[in-house]
């Protein structure tokens, strides 16, 4: 998927480790159906905590934004996480007796913890664009691994996950995204952003985000 052309340049920058990512055991797990359900639960528990300072991390970008497009596409993408996609995990966990109270007072991982503080740290020491270099790996990568297992899997008992992400609600935020992403860049750097000495530091922010989703695959796996 491209989502733009500002988005597939950055992809290309983070190299091996974003097939680390897309492709990583845990999600070729969840295309097969050979994932342990309890390593599952475990990613989907910290992934709700994770969302909570998502969302507050785009709530920051609200902040950060230099037009009224920047503000809403940023309130609308607050929107989606609390309403939409952290509604997935909600209903996934209370069918296995875990409530959303408790999801909320869940302990952070370490892994989580290094992830989500490092974006909310890109987005209090950088400009709009360093904290949408931050977030990009996450809600763009989500969107690709959904589409591509939406197409590659079999009968699985994660159906519902994949659909989620591959579904026409996430993937036209995706889609949004990207244009604001490729705007934000062209605003701030012009048309030929490559060129700009701020260039490196977007494609290392990205990067590392995308090393740090990595991370929050293995989390999920070690017991």
């Amino acid at each position: 998927m491209s989502y733009g052309t500002t988005f597939p340049l950055w992809r290309a920058a983070a190299g091996e480790a974003w097939d680390a990512y897309t492709r990583h055991a845990f999600v070729e797990g969840l295309k097969d159906g050979t994932l342990p359900r309890a390593a599952f639960l475990r990613y989907l528990v910290q992934d709700y905590v994770f969302l909570v300072h998502f969302s507050r991390a785009w709530a920051l970008a609200v902040t950060k934004a230099e037009t009224l497009d920047e503000m809403r596409a940023c309130a609308a993408t607050v929107h989606t996480l609390l309403d939409g996609e952290m509604r997935l995990h909600v209903a996934i966990c209370a069918a296995e007796g875990i409530a959303e109270a408790d999801l909320f007072a869940a302990e952070e991982a370490p892994q989580n913890l290094a992830y989500t503080r490092y974006v909310l740290d890109a987005g209090h020491s950088g400009d709009f664009l360093d904290l949408m270099a931050a977030l990009a790996p996450c809600v763009l990568g989500y969107g690709e691994i959904g589409a591509r297992l939406a197409a590659e899997a079999g009968e699985t008992p994660y159906s519902d996950w994949i659909a989620s992400y591959a579904g026409e609600d996430y993937q036209r935020a995706c889609a949004d995204v990207g244009r604001l992403i490729d705007a934000a860049a062209l605003r701030r750097l012009g048309d030929k952003p490559e060129t700009s000495p701020r260039w490196p530091r977007l494609c290392e922010r990205f990067r590392t985000a995308t090393r740090l989703e990595v991370g929050f695959w293995g989390m999920g796996l070690v017991g």
